[in-house]
């Protein structure tokens, strides 16, 4: 019987590495495929950003400043571009957005290569693309439910953030290598001409108009407000929205990420330090995804999700305590596995629990999270890193992480104990 005992241990590996059964549906790997190409390049532009912006100024304060400038056109394009992609064809929208996102770009690497040292112009910017992204994001998430089966969304999750969390570590080492060589301003450009071949991605996806129920789909703030009843009526949809809330505010350190390369990490030459803290995280998250093939078994996704965020919270603290870069970054791959952990199921959570009309609208909130949560952390990390120094800043957050989420996974128990259909 050796033919029978390959194909059970190729069954037995299976089970553990990632689980590509998504890609079979061409839809929904033509979706995933719009996010391969702009990985890399999107990155690029995260880390220009930021780094233009110490470069101008000279404060890791006014990094976290600059980020918070993106929040608000962050917080009210998502919000209402879920209820926009509820109400009108998902794939129209991402169309749409795609083009925007990639002039944005364009302009970033406009004022760049004309030697531009505003930082109320970049800020002005960054507010536009954020506000391109917010529409985004919710219709992009929205759509996965109507491409795969339900048993297989944590699997699709786990291949779009795997995909995700690789550009996020190509994209701030290659920005490393590449800055010193042609420049910050190129990175810019790079990313809009990704952003093309996005528009052409998405261009090939099947319509995907909302689900036929007799009623008039509208897209104003009403609808918005009702998203958020519908949340606070869903315990589990409110404590997965906490439980990020709370790792990403308090344990999120990358706004002290360019004074760390410069001062404490500095022996090592700065452009190399701060591109590899920015590569840590994702490489921890790449390799979680790499075993995702785990994820679709378990079932008790709620109490999968406090696990994950207290571990990110003791990796951060770890983290906080680190004097040597590779102790650092080690602490920092850590949180990476434990983050990727938390996106998968909290994202299963969201495409399961809510039903297809009030999709868009939880996507939105969830993208207002997901990335407003770092923004805060920003301005939160930028200034108490300021006022009392960056290691205690960020030890004291990843506690805080630690502390917050035990008190929630006792307060609802409901949510620890959420098994998935």
């Amino acid at each position: 019987m050796p033919g029978t005992q390959g194909a059970s241990a190729r069954g037995g590996w299976r089970r553990w590495v990632m689980d590509t059964r998504p890609l079979r549906h061409p839809a929904y790997r033509r979706l995933w495929s719009s996010t391969t190409v702009t990985a890399v390049g999107s990155q690029l532009t995260a880390v220009a950003v930021p780094k233009q912006v110490y470069d101008i100024t000279g404060s890791s304060a006014w990094v976290g400043y600059a980020s918070i400038a993106g929040l608000v056109p962050l917080v009210v394009f998502a919000l209402w571009g879920g209820a926009v992609a509820d109400s009108v064809d998902r794939r129209k929208l991402m169309l749409v957005t795609n083009v925007g996102l990639a002039v944005t770009a364009l302009l970033l690497w406009a004022q760049a290569f004309a030697g531009g040292r505003s930082v109320a112009l970049l800020m002005v910017l960054l507010a536009a693309q954020q506000a391109f992204w917010g529409m985004n994001a919710p219709a992009r998430s929205a759509s996965i439910a109507r491409l795969v089966p339900a048993s297989e969304l944590p699997a699709a999750n786990a291949l779009g953030s795997t995909v995700m969390q690789t550009g996020q570590i190509v994209g701030p080492l290659l920005a490393g290598v590449l800055i010193p060589v042609i420049g910050l301003g190129e990175l810019y450009l790079i990313d809009a001409i990704a952003l093309c071949a996005t528009v052409w991605a998405v261009w090939r996806l099947p319509a995907l108009p909302p689900l036929s129920d007799g009623r008039v789909r509208r897209a104003g703030w009403r609808e918005v407000v009702d998203g958020f009843r519908y949340i606070t009526g869903h315990r589990i949809l409110l404590l997965s929205f906490l439980a990020d809330i709370v790792a990403m505010v308090f344990g999120m350190p990358r706004a002290l990420f360019p004074q760390l390369a410069a001062t404490t990490y500095g022996g090592w030459g700065s452009g190399f330090a701060l591109g590899l803290l920015y590569a840590a995280i994702p490489i921890g998250a790449v390799a979680g995804g790499l075993v995702s093939g785990t994820f679709s078994r378990a079932r008790r996704h709620g109490l999968m999700v406090i696990v994950a965020v207290v571990a990110w919270g003791a990796a951060i603290t770890g983290f906080g305590l680190s004097a040597s870069l590779w102790w650092a970054a080690g602490f920092l791959a850590l949180a990476g596995v434990a983050d990727m952990v938390s996106m998968v199921f909290r994202g299963a959570i969201l495409q399961s629990v809510a039903t297809d009309d009030m999709r868009g609208r939880m996507q939105g909130v969830f993208t207002v999270v997901v990335a407003g949560g770092p923004r805060l952390a920003d301005l939160f990390h930028g200034t108490a890193g300021s006022a009392l120094g960056t290691r205690p800043a960020v030890t004291a957050g990843g506690l805080l992480v630690v502390a917050t989420m035990l008190g929630l996974a006792v307060a609802v128990p409901a949510f620890r104990r959420y098994r998935a259909v």
